[in-house]
């Protein structure tokens, strides 16, 4: 694609300015297309779905590119609600979205759980984002515990604290904090099922394989 001022003007120009956590000063200028449209073909008829166009440029304070411009597409009905910035930043939150899923099937055994219910397995995710909300309300308490292998790391408090760190130091923040449930009480064996009692029985499905894909004639063996 082009650069964008050699072949159209865009519509809305926004620029800002952004400092890092080794506070670094970036400049962002904005730009972005109302109205836009793409070549379509016969069943997929694009005329029909026009986008807001958006290309981001970071600099720095000597006018030199950080990085490649960014191109992002906002479409949808509501696009025009949405204005470049906050297309951009919540672009941005997409990194800490995806190390928030990882840290989870890591950590907080999000895809341990198996069951055949969607009703369970969404009620364990809601379970499991709860936990990991609990480490962020809890990131201004935790003291960081540098490991042993982690000489170059130094237990000072204006430490930026990881949901890793926080968790390793969960274990004394709850003991300080205490809970407001009740103390739990030894309960008595069940009495199980009724003699003559009938279960209904799990609907059965069909088994989804993978196709596998086929093998050219003269990739196959003799």
């Amino acid at each position: 694609m082009a650069d964008a001022e050699t072949w159209h003007l865009p519509d809305e120009t926004t620029q800002t300015q952004q400092t890092t956590r080794k506070g670094r000063l970036l400049n962002i200028t904005i730009l972005a297309w109302h109205q836009m449209l793409m070549r379509g073909t016969k069943e997929q008829k694009m005329y029909r779905h026009p986008f807001t166009l958006i290309r981001v440029h970071v600099t720095d304070n000597t006018g030199n590119s950080v990085w490649k411009p960014m191109w992002l597409i906002v479409i949808g009905n509501q696009r025009q609600q949405i204005s470049a910035t906050v297309a951009y930043q919540s672009f941005r939150q997409r990194f800490d979205i995806e190390h928030m899923f990882r840290f989870c099937k890591q950590h907080l055994l999000m895809t341990e759980f198996q069951t055949p219910d969607v009703k369970h397995e969404e009620n364990w995710i809601r379970l499991v984002m709860l936990a990991y909300a609990q480490l962020w309300a809890s990131k201004d308490l935790a003291t960081h515990l540098p490991r042993p292998w982690e000489r170059y790391l130094k237990p000072e408090s204006d430490t930026i604290m990881t949901p890793s760190a926080v968790q390793r130091d969960f274990q004394r923040i709850i003991s300080e904090i205490g809970t407001p449930a009740r103390s739990p009480k030894t309960r008595g064996n069940s009495i199980g099922r009724v003699q003559g009692q009938a279960q209904t029985q799990r609907t059965k499905h069909p088994i989804v394989k993978k196709q596998s894909k086929p093998t050219p004639d003269k990739q196959k063996a003799a």
